[in-house]
């Protein structure tokens, strides 16, 4: 990611996309679907996959601070389906919908696009044009 400055001093944050193909400098203002390979995060804890705040550091506590806490009560005997715990997450097919072209230039085949672009640096995506 980067940013460009328009010329009434707004500050647009973009993506650099390169392409094989040609491109025609009519592509600049049009709205794009771009789909791609998020970021894997391999086996990751309650507090970095869903944001958990944690418990106090502590009062005794040496190994549960990063811990998910309680997860259910004694009446239903099982764990809740969908229920938010430790695992893998990321590396999966994510679709940006309503980015727009910001700049295109022809010589060097890549285009601006405003906002974030899923996936890692030098992965591909797929960008469909609306």
């Amino acid at each position: 990611m980067t940013q460009i400055f328009m010329e009434d001093g707004k500050v647009i944050p973009v993506t650099i996309i390169k392409t094989e193909a040609d491109l025609a400098t009519e592509l600049e203002n049009k709205a794009v679907v771009i789909t791609g390979t998020s970021k894997g995060h391999g086996f990751s804890g309650g507090m970095k996959k869903w944001g958990f705040r944690g418990s106090m550091a502590t009062r005794g506590q040496s190994d549960t601070p990063r811990s998910a806490g309680s997860i259910g009560s004694q009446t239903p005997g099982r764990v809740m389906k969908g229920k938010k715990m430790a695992g893998k997450y990321g590396n999966v097919r994510v679709t940006v919908k309503g980015a727009k072209i910001v700049r295109v230039n022809t010589d060097s085949k890549e285009f601006m696009v405003s906002g974030p672009v899923p996936g890692a640096r030098n992965s591909g995506v797929s960008v469909k044009f609306i």
